[in-house]
């Protein structure tokens, strides 16, 4: 829900859907291109801010990564991924297209895809202009119990 939230604050028009493969189907006007997102969201404790999110998996001979493809080929939609960690006092959201992951950040032959989430690797995301980044600050005004 943030991540349709800050692309509808973005002009995107946004639909949630329950598809395998995509959660998000975006649509910017200005460009007439439909993206496609899977998301993956984590909540990280004090201590393990920096671990890495999985991305893709490869289970049975198929993986997440052919089931987004697959779901973004149906919909003639360019497949992204969307990264939301969740940290004590911050959360950073990541939106990146799947061919940028690829051709910067993927370890091929890997079980596994993940985002990394080190001090460098965030250093490296920030100076990438085809990943767009948020940090959100949490602040609690009256959140006790």
């Amino acid at each position: 829900m943030i991540i349709c939230n800050l692309l509808s604050r973005s002009c995107f028009e946004v639909s949630i859907v329950d598809h395998t493969g995509v959660d998000i189907f975006a649509y910017p006007p200005a460009t007439e291109k439909r993206i496609g997102i899977t998301i993956k969201s984590r909540t990280r404790v004090v201590g393990l801010e920096d671990d890495s999110v999985n991305l893709f998996s490869y289970q049975n001979g198929k993986s997440d990564r052919e089931k987004t493809l697959s779901a973004c080929k149906s919909f003639a939609c360019e497949p992204w991924i969307g990264v939301y960690v969740e940290a004590t006092e911050y959360a950073d959201v990541y939106l990146t297209s799947l061919d940028n992951y690829d051709s910067k950040y993927r370890r091929a032959g890997r079980a596994i895809n993940d985002w990394k989430m080190t001090p460098k690797n965030r250093e490296i995301y920030s100076k990438d202009p085809l990943i767009k980044h948020i940090r959100i600050s949490f602040q609690a005004i009256n959140w006790s119990w």
